[in-house]
């Protein structure tokens, strides 16, 4: 069994690259580690929830609750690198359920790729500072007593809302046509990590009739329930196609190193709660800046 309670991490051998370590010099995933081997588990239990790597696989659960767990920030916010770093691993997992589903990865990979083009030019741009909104957000966490972790969080798109004060401060959000602005950009993304929460979240569930639905069926509710309403009808059909190609719930429990649906339940849950902390902190920002429905 993968689940333990204990106190020891086992993560995949090597480190990881990120080419943006200038844009959150606080983010250090050891401490992160920390943070996750001494959180309560989702099922209620006392104790840590530990989670081991998968030896052999691309996918690393071990690592996306790592990443969710770096993510929030402050009281209200979401530091971009590890949320960026959730997707890559996210990516992976999506890859990992065939061809048709890692097309739909392709266009998610792309998005993080433009806000991470935007990070590094913003860098070298010296008017892209931070707003008042965000030097607000460092005295919140002064008060809490981590002025010196928020002094270190300085760059223009370190976290979202920075980003959100600095594209607005440039003029380069278009609330009537359609740009590649980081704030459109995390929007797209914003909207396909509720359709993986909300697949993720039914995937945990328990029998329901003393049955387990397939994860096709539980897929496509949870796309039908979320993306659908975004996309064309060729991309829904072309996604309808994916779900029909989805492995069945055995090959779930090998993707994420678990014996059983007790198991993955556990586990599933953990990171549907995660998700829904930073789900739930970056639907707030973009809601403040009426931003939920960018073209």
């Amino acid at each position: 069994m993968i689940i333990r309670r204990q106190l020891s991490v086992v993560m995949p051998e090597g480190g990881l690259d990120y080419h943006w370590d200038s844009c959150l010099k606080g983010y250090n995933q050891g401490n992160t580690l920390h943070q996750l081997y001494n959180s309560s588990g989702a099922d209620g239990a006392e104790g840590p929830l530990v989670i081991e790597g998968c030896p052999g696989q691309t996918f690393q659960v071990s690592l996306l609750l790592s990443h969710l767990l770096a993510a929030p920030a402050f009281t209200s916010d979401v530091l971009l690198q590890p949320y960026l770093s959730s997707w890559d691993e996210l990516v992976k997992f999506m890859e990992a359920l065939g061809p048709m589903v890692g097309l739909i990865s392709n266009e998610i990979e792309s998005k993080t790729s433009i806000i991470r083009q935007l990070a590094l030019l913003a860098e070298g741009n010296p008017e892209a500072e931070l707003g008042p909104d965000i030097h607000s957000i460092n005295s919140e966490s002064t008060e809490a007593g981590t002025n010196e972790e928020a002094s270190e969080h300085t760059s223009a798109y370190h976290s979202v809302r920075s980003m959100i004060w600095v594209e607005l401060d440039r003029g380069l959000v278009d609330f009537h046509h359609q740009t590649d602005s980081g704030c459109r950009t995390l929007l797209r993304l914003h909207r396909a990590l509720l359709w993986l929460k909300l697949f993720l979240e039914k995937l945990a569930e328990t029998p329901v009739a003393g049955r387990l639905r397939s994860p096709s069926e539980l897929c496509r509710e949870a796309y039908q329930n979320t993306l659908a309403n975004h996309h064309t009808w060729f991309v829904r059909r072309a996604a309808e196609l994916a779900f029909i190609a989805m492995p069945e719930r055995t090959f779930f429990f090998r993707l994420v190193c678990v014996q059983n649906q007790e198991e993955m339940s556990t586990l599933l849950k953990r990171v549907v709660q995660t998700i829904g902390e930073v789900y739930d902190r970056t639907q707030k920002a973009l809601d403040e800046n009426g931003m939920l429905d960018l073209p």
